[in-house]
Parts: C-alpha cells; structure tokens; sequence
C-alpha cells in the first residue's frame, strides 16, 4: 500500500518546531527599532508509515505516517566568484538556506551509514539507512543458476541504501530565488519595466542574475545587487531542479548510497508564495524540463518530479513585504549536528580559517564519505576518494551521475556554468 502523502501544514509544522526549539543564538537578531532580522527557512522531513492499521487527523486530512525533520537551515548569501581559490574547502560557496539544509542532509545520512558501518554486516538496517543486498553470483554453487536477470542495481557498488517505505519532504518558508520567483519579484517592482542594469554579456554562457526578468525559464545564479561581486553559484530554483534528476545525494555521498530513494516527493511553501506559472515553467513536466520526460532511469537516477504544496503557516522571522534587514547569520541544524555561520564558516572564525570550516564544507565532507568507504569495506570507493586533491576525488568518483547531469545541461538547462575553483587542495593541508 503506497505511503500517504502527509498534510503541508504538518511537515511546515515539523520544521518549524525543531527550529523554534533552537537556542536565541541560531536565530535572526533583534534590530534596535524594535523589529527583527529577517532570513529564509528551509528543511527536509522524512515520512515513514507507523506500520498500524491505525489512522490519525491532521486538521481534518487523515494520516497513517510520523514525520521525523533531519535537517534545517536558514540563509541567504554565497560566495563570490573570486574567492573560490581561497575556500580551499573550508568556506562554503553557498549558503542558501535550501541549499545548506541539502548539505546537512547529505551530512546526516553518511553518519548513519558510518553507524551502521561500525555495527557490521549483522546489523542489516539502521533506523535510516540499510546495507544494499548483495548481489547473486551464478554458477559459485551446485545449484541451478539464478536466472533473475542482473539489474543495474545489482553491479553498483554503492554500499548502501535509504530504508524502504520513506518519503522525503521539503519545506521553504519563502519562494526561491531564480525562475520560480520571477512572477513574485517583478510584482513587487514600481515599474513593469525589465530590470537591465547589467548589459547581457557576449558570452552565450554567462548566466543572468536578478536584472532581465523579462527572460523566464533560463538557467540564473544567485541573485544579489548589481553592485555586488558576480557568484557562479546557481540560483535555488535552479538547483533543486537538478535534484529532481539526481535526487538529494551529492556527488560523494552518491557513491555510497544507492541513489533511487532520494528524491523530493513535495515541496511546501507559503500560499502566498506558489506561482503556478513559474512552478511549471520551472520544475514541471511541461515547462523547460519537458524533454526529460522520456528519460529512462539509469543507475538508480530519472526525472522524477516533486509535488508542489500550499501551507498556511508562516516563518516567525519572513521577511516583510517591505524595509526587511536580511541576516547575515545562518544556522544548520541535524539531530547530530548544530552550527551558526557567518560568511560560510563557523560564527567567531575569520572567513579563510581553516578552523572555521563548517562540517557540511567541501573538507569536512569528504573527510567523513572516506571514513564511511574505509570502515564499510568499499573498497572501490574509498580508492577513488583517497585522492591527492579533492578535484582528483571528484574525478576518480564520476560515473552515470555526472554524464546524467551533462546531459540535462545540454536539453533543459542550456547556459549552466560550472562554479569551478575550490578543487586544487588536499586533506593534509589547509
């Protein structure tokens, strides 16, 4: 029995209550006019089926699941361009909340599978996560040869896999930023005018930022003044898109987790914030993504959608329709792990510290996906991982996933630029 889509206003409701739970410190500051910072939400929320008979109500909508938030974040900013050679892995290139709630996901499920790696192969599950099933060898026994056809699944190396009957659920508190915005930022011009304050440039590569609103369905970077140092950061939209490709796994974590499973299934913003238009033209079957519609699944991966819902509830800290002081503070939250960052490193760190990074930085990351292939016995993977640069990393560990994504820069998201930069340094040096 397929497992019940759960109520927006319930997984609004689930990410909100872990935030409010958070200490005063990981929250937007009070402004001396008696107001408050304002910042973005986002988070992920897993749903799985109680395994009752039994059905609950959740403002009048039955429901047979738990919802159990894995990761939030709050954020608004990235890093220029320019300073990419300087992160060296330590500073973060994007700390978007939809994005920095990605990454702790992405943190979260390799500690549950480095808890699982260390309770070994007796232990066939852990709350989360579960080790793939090995697969038949024909003809090592006397007995008749298993002649269940060998499926992509069966050769990938990929040591594990998410738990069975488990939906992943995302929450934003505002729309955004790039295509699925645009219809909501135009609104809120004087003037219907296009925004040109920047020239479009002769390279057919650049991507547009916020000026041109006039151009919908291409691919942006993150949005910022027109005064402000260029980032190569794509914008959200554009990201999550992707994600309906890839799922949530990022390149490292992929290589360890079977990627079928970690997909969107619904995306919950404010009412006042959906843009049916923008929300097909961007992410949906009919918009710039339609050619992908006929795409077979490869090694786990294919366009799968997510759903977008409406919910009532509204973030403590939204900004205002107007005169709003965004943040400069984020914060990311996991069941294991909790930090405050500013400029994409640890509050209280200068920017290019190396003992400022954040645990979902570049370094730390591929410090922890070596860790789960070593004491899981990947060996494959733990070969490419254990790399002289984390560019030769990301290289050795390249398989369908990069070609899947190559493919859909060529047919939906002409113009994607690479935000290359932060690739040359190792682990045994800052």
């Amino acid at each position: 029995m397929p497992l019940r889509a759960p109520h927006p206003d319930a997984i609004a409701d689930c990410v909100l209550a872990a935030f409010n739970k958070l200490p005063a410190k990981f929250k937007p500051r009070a402004l001396a006019n008696g107001g408050r910072e304002s910042v973005p939400l986002a988070g992920i929320v897993l749903c799985r089926a109680n395994g009752t008979n039994g059905e609950t109500h959740y403002d009048g909508r039955k429901s047979s699941s738990s919802l159990t938030c894995v990761s939030l974040a709050t954020g608004m900013r990235c890093l220029p361009q320019s300073k990419l050679a300087q992160a060296k892995g330590n500073v973060l290139h994007d700390w978007h909340a939809e994005i920095l709630a990605i990454r702790g996901f992405n943190r979260w499920i390799l500690e549950e599978c480095l808890e699982l790696a260390r309770a070994g192969r007796e232990k066939q599950a852990g709350e989360w996560v579960a080790w793939r099933r090995a697969p038949t060898l024909q003809h090592e026994t006397e007995r008749e040869p298993d002649t269940t056809p060998v499926t992509e699944a069966d050769r990938a190396t990929q040591p594990f896999t998410l738990g069975p009957q488990i939906s992943i659920h995302m929450y934003v508190s505002q729309a955004p930023c790039g295509d699925a915005s645009m219809e909501l930022l135009m609104s809120r011009q004087p003037s219907s005018e296009p925004w040109t304050h920047a020239a479009p440039s002769a390279d057919p590569d650049d991507m547009l930022g916020r000026g041109h609103f006039d151009q919908l369905g291409v691919v942006r970077r993150k949005p910022s003044r027109p005064d402000a140092p260029v980032t190569a950061s794509k914008s959200c939209s554009d990201k999550l898109a992707m994600k309906q490709i890839t799922g949530l796994l990022s390149g490292l974590v992929s290589g360890l987790v079977w990627p079928e499973g970690s997909y969107v299934k619904s995306v919950v913003l404010p009412g006042k914030d959906i843009v049916r238009e923008a929300v097909k033209r961007c992410w949906g079957t009919d918009g710039r993504m339609k050619e992908l519609g006929q795409m077979e699944e490869r090694c786990g991966m294919k366009f799968l959608p997510f759903k977008m819902e409406a919910t009532s509830r509204v973030f403590e800290y939204a900004a205002p329709d107007e005169g709003a002081v965004g943040s400069n503070l984020s914060a990311l939250w996991t069941p294991r792990k909790s930090e405050v960052l500013i400029k994409g490193v640890l509050q209280g760190r200068k920017q290019f510290d190396p003992k400022g990074a954040s645990c979902v930085s570049r370094r730390e990351m591929w410090k922890l996906a070596r860790e789960v292939a070593e004491v899981s016995g990947a060996s494959e993977v733990y070969e490419a991982l254990d790399s002289t640069t984390y560019g030769g990393a990301k290289i050795r560990m390249r398989g369908e996933r990069e070609r899947v994504k190559e493919e859909v820069k060529r047919t939906a998201f002409k113009g994607w630029r690479t935000n290359s930069g932060d690739e040359q340094w190792s682990l045994d040096n800052a």
